[in-house]
């Protein structure tokens, strides 16, 4: 029987039955692409879920932020996305905003935030102006971001509004610079206002020239018809100066009531003069204010560079003095400044300084000039005069340091101690022996007169009785109803309160009105050449008949011979007072006095003391 042919077989290791559960060999590749698929699908997951997670965590930074933010493309810059924050601050709508540009929104910019080659903080921190749906303008600072936007490049950008802190920016550069009554600049903006001006001056041949402009009398308008009227005032004054300047020319309100103004383009000094005159003349016309016509004049001080000065400091300062030259020569006028101005200026401030080391050191003495019964020739009293033994210059004369005192406010140093000085020498005289006091109107305006006066009484022992406080017409100019309450509070306590250089002031007749004095002092410009002027002869006697009619004691002051003693008797005058009876003397020498003459009188009114 024929035998069956053999068939081919696999190798042995390749058959399933001799490595029972082995997958062949292709196998192992297929399970091994299968783990692979099943690694990546779970890294892509993952992917997915963290890209929606950052996509959702953007979408509520975006949507529910309080600052405006918009998308835009990075190639075209269209804008893509805007958050409601953007919406309500632009006034465009969604559908509005997607048909914009970024440039659209920009108001003078020609490039996007991000097209420029400076660092993300320089550009945040430069100014962008944008445009609202309304038309308008905004101030931005941008903070601008890359990144994909839809698998597209984009640019996220937070728009922060600047506008109101720039308006406040400006606010506040504005207070500093301007006055916030009249609105015109202040002290420093004029300095740079003065500099341009004196720059273009120096590059030409013209000048420049400070006018320093002072109201006069402006306290009493205060005073009588109020603060309010006060500042409209000053404001109206300040729209009158600006009216009758140039474009060129410079205006600043320096303090309550001095303006100064900065006049280019000057040739000569009449130029000024010309500008000086029109601006008294347009001050001094009334001003209308809530039904009042209030009429205040005017002075004015003139420096002009580069002969007075080449900087603006130096030219405020000697227009200032000029100004003060002005006003005490004759108010409603104009002085040009001149060299000999700073050389009294410097004086003055020496004095100033000086004077507050003398009353550190109490080096001020009181001294006394006798006042006369003139129908007995007894000494009634002294009046106290204040002087300053000076260690190198020697006796200061009043009238040089007086004047500082009151400009300075130290006027209340000196009235206090003279005051306590001879209210302590007076108590050592005799019983029936007065002292007078002059006090300055400044004294009444620091409030503490009446304290000082009870204080000083008390502690000197001196009765009240004797002590007589003098005082101005100027003080009752002011119509102060607290003035008035402290004299009739002084004139309670016994003081006797007298009117000096009666005569000389705005009112007087009205004032013997206003307050019950003791006495009146005639003002030595009427008793001198009494006998050979018959209008101070009129005067006089005018005075002498009203003090008798009205029960007071009427003083002489400045006597200095017999005829006008003579003359004074005969119209009736209680007392006088002058070198005919004595010159002022220290304490020690009026003590000796008082001592020596006892009850000795002089019915001829010969001089007490040689």
């Amino acid at each position: 029987m024929p035998k069956k042919p053999r068939t081919s077989r696999k190798p042995k290791q390749a058959t399933m039955t001799r490595f029972p559960g082995r997958p062949a060999k292709p196998a192992p590749k297929l399970s091994i692409n299968r783990r692979q698929t099943t690694e990546e699908v779970t890294s892509k997951r993952a992917d997915i879920t963290e890209l929606k997670q950052r996509e959702a965590s953007f979408r509520l930074l975006f949507d529910s932020n309080p600052v405006p933010m918009i998308v835009c493309a990075l190639g075209d810059e269209r804008i893509l996305a805007v958050n409601d924050a953007a919406v309500e601050h632009y006034g465009y709508s969604r559908a509005e905003f997607e048909k914009l540009t970024i440039r659209n929104l920009q108001a003078f910019d020609i490039e996007p935030p991000w097209a420029t080659e400076h660092a993300g903080e320089e550009r945040a921190a430069r100014a962008w102006k944008h445009v609202r749906a309304d038309g308008a303008l905004i101030d931005l600072a941008i903070y601008s971001r890359q990144l994909v936007y839809g698998d597209r490049p984009a640019v996220l950008l937070a728009l922060m509004d600047t506008t109101e802190r720039k308006r406040a920016e400006a606010r506040l550069t504005f207070m500093a610079q301007h006055d916030a009554l009249t609105g015109l600049p202040n002290r420093n903006l004029l300095r740079q206002q003065m500099d341009d001006i004196l720059l273009r001056s120096r590059r030409s041949a013209e000048k420049a020239a400070v006018l320093m402009l002072g109201l006069d009398h402006f306290k009493a308008v205060n005073d009588t018809l109020g603060h309010g009227i006060g500042d409209k005032l000053l404001r109206g004054v300040g729209k009158r100066l600006q009216s009758m300047l140039r474009e060129d020319d410079a205006l600043a309100r320096l303090n309550s009531d001095e303006f100064a103004i900065v006049q280019g383009g000057v040739t000569r000094p009449e130029d000024a003069a010309f500008l000086a005159r029109r601006l008294l003349d347009a001050i001094g016309d009334p001003h209308l204010i809530d039904g009042h016509s209030v009429v205040v004049g005017a002075s004015i001080g003139i420096a002009i560079s580069p002969g007075d000065g080449d900087e603006s400091e130096k030219l405020l300062k000697h227009a200032d003095l000029a100004l003060s030259r002005a006003k005490n020569d004759s108010r409603g006028t104009f002085s040009f400044f001149e060299a000999g101005m700073d050389a009294r200026a410097q004086t003055r401030r020496k004095i100033e300084t000086e004077l507050r080391e003398a009353i550190r050191g109490d080096a001020l003495r009181p001294y006394y000039q006798p006042l006369v019964d003139l129908s007995s020739g007894r000494i009634t009293g002294f009046e106290a005069l204040v002087r300053w033994p000076h260690p190198e210059r020697g006796m200061i004369s009043p009238a040089e340091f007086i004047p500082v005192a009151e400009e300075t406010g130290l006027i209340n140093a000196v009235g206090g101690l003279m005051l306590r000085r001879a209210c302590t020498d007076a108590a050592q005289w005799p019983d029936d022996v007065r002292v007078a006091v002059n006090l300055s109107p400044l004294q009444f305006r620091v409030g503490n007169l009446l304290s000082l006066v009870l204080e000083t009484l008390k502690q000197s022992g001196l009765p009240a009785k004797r002590l007589e406080l003098e005082i101005t017409e100027t003080l009752l100019l002011e119509k102060s109803s607290e003035v008035l309450a402290t004299l009739h509070a002084l004139r309670a306590l016994g003081v006797r309160i007298s009117m000096d250089d009666f005569g000389t002031g705005y009112s007087s007749l009205s004032y013997l009105r206003s307050f019950p004095f003791d006495k009146i002092k005639i003002d030595q410009s009427f008793v001198r050449d009494l006998t050979a002027n018959p209008d101070a002869q009129a005067i006089v006697r005018s005075i002498i008949s009203l003090g008798k009619g009205l029960g007071v004691t009427i003083t002489a002051e400045g006597v200095e011979t017999e005829a006008e003693v003579d003359c004074l008797r005969s119209e009736g005058c209680h007392e006088g007072q002058g070198f005919l009876f004595s010159r002022a003397r220290p304490n020690a020498e009026i003590v000796s006095l008082l001592k020596t003459q006892g009850n000795w009188s002089t019915p001829s009114g010969a001089a007490l003391v040689a």
